[in-house]
């Protein structure tokens, strides 16, 4: 994680404005990755027409395979992709232009991307990558995907592919990142709109169908596939994504080690099989399947948010990523969240700011598990900047705040 010094106004930020390129490095990207991926078993599967000349493709996200899979799955050197601006900043803002990279920042609204995205098709003549979730899946599972992406669809005016992956997310979850990079990987790329029914259909029914070909579960696809996870350290740092107990509801006194995940507060312990399965060491296994314990711990975020009742308050270590030559160090600040909202209290460059987001402002949030090794952080973005915040005072509350963020905005939505 680069630091920079950079204090006062004068800080450099960004300009998403600038207009994409070709990537004249993309035979190097597809040579980098042949050579990466040596040894590892691919499958891919193609649906419908091969994905050629000018469109859209979108892929589900969980792990850095996904990039290795995109381009044994499309072998294509007119390819631009949408990546976070804190990709520019670990691999520098020149390669990543030229190997084809759209700067953005996640979770906020950005009528740059849009042009730019429009400029790389019509004008460039070449296709665009899009992971419409925006991040790395947290369980295994589909994560939030944008109302807008419909009305995205029709302002491109381009075919739509989707490339969904199985084995990425089990061989490299971001809560442990055990790289299994024995587990393959499937790919399957469909046609899923063609240029006649970007015509035909409504930005709202292009959406559902984009919803519902992004149902996924990884965790199935190991079970079913028969294949195993070896690795004897797999349920390390699981307390970061289970970190409610089924047994006793407490919150945040989970411990995940080797292969076992514990309470530390009734002392019950299941184990993290080697098919992705967890069985209780002892009494009762309340939930084999991990995406069905994250759906219950969704259920109780929601009630909470829902009856008025959901509070969180973390002091945090705050830094700001305002462009790709690195993270400026703010000091500390607060994060406050209820139903109504998420509020921010930080110092920014000298100046003490409060950042609120209402329900309808704030669709999700992005986080980071352990992020480069070093902490936990949460990821909002502004205008003309990202704040990163790091929580000193509390366990595990990465998931449950990214939950209640999306049960907010529900909400709030529902109430407009």
């Amino acid at each position: 994680m680069k630091i920079l010094r950079a204090k006062g106004k004068n800080v450099r930020h960004y300009n998403f404005r600038v207009k994409p390129k070709k990537p004249p490095l993309m035979w190097l990207v597809h040579f980098l990755v042949w050579l990466v991926c040596l040894g590892r078993k691919f499958k891919i599967t193609y649906k419908g027409k091969k994905p050629k000349g000018k469109f859209l493709l979108l892929g589900n996200h969980a792990s850095f395979n996904d990039f290795y899979a995109l381009f044994k799955s499309v072998p294509a050197l007119n390819l631009n992709y949408v990546v976070a601006i804190d990709a520019f900043n670990d691999m520098s803002n020149w390669l990543m232009r030229n190997i084809g990279a759209i700067a953005k920042r996640k979770f906020i609204s950005d009528l740059s991307l849009m042009k730019n995205m429009k400029y790389t098709i019509h004008e460039l003549g070449n296709a665009v990558v899009m992971y419409p979730e925006a991040r790395y899946s947290l369980d295994g599972t589909t994560s939030f995907l944008p109302e807008s992406l419909g009305k995205l669809v029709k302002f491109l005016n381009v075919p739509v592919y989707t490339i969904m992956l199985k084995g990425n997310y089990v061989s490299d979850p971001q809560w442990n990142k055990y790289k299994a990079n024995y587990i393959p990987l499937h790919s399957e790329v469909s046609e899923l709109i063609t240029q006649e029914e970007i015509a035909t259909l409504s930005a709202q029914e292009i959406n559902e169908k984009i919803q519902k070909s992004f149902e996924y579960d990884d965790w199935k696809w190991l079970r079913e596939s028969g294949l195993k996870i070896t690795n004897k350290n797999r349920a390390n740092n699981l307390n970061a994504l289970l970190y409610q107990c089924p047994k006793c509801k407490k919150e945040h006194k989970m411990v995940g080690k080797g292969t076992v995940l514990t309470c530390t507060h009734c002392n019950k312990s299941w184990n993290l099989n080697e098919d992705g399965t967890l069985t209780a060491i002892n009494g009762e296994t309340e939930f084999s399947h991990i995406p069905d314990w994250f759906k219950w711990q969704r259920q109780n975020v929601r009630e909470e948010v829902r009856n008025g009742t959901y509070k969180m308050e973390a002091e945090c270590e705050v830094f700001t990523l305002p462009s790709t030559m690195g993270f400026v160090k703010q000091g500390k600040g607060k994060l406050y969240q209820d139903a109504n909202g998420t509020r921010l209290e930080v110092n920014l460059y000298g100046e003490d700011k409060v950042i609120e987001y209402k329900g309808t402002q704030l669709e999700s949030v992005h986080i980071e598990y352990n992020y480069k090794n070093k902490r936990d952080m949460f990821d909002f973005s502004i205008q003309g900047d990202s704040i990163w915040m790091n929580p000193l005072d509390k366990k595990d509350i990465l998931t449950k705040v990214s939950i209640a963020t999306e049960e907010i905005y529900f909400l709030a939505k529902e109430n407009v």
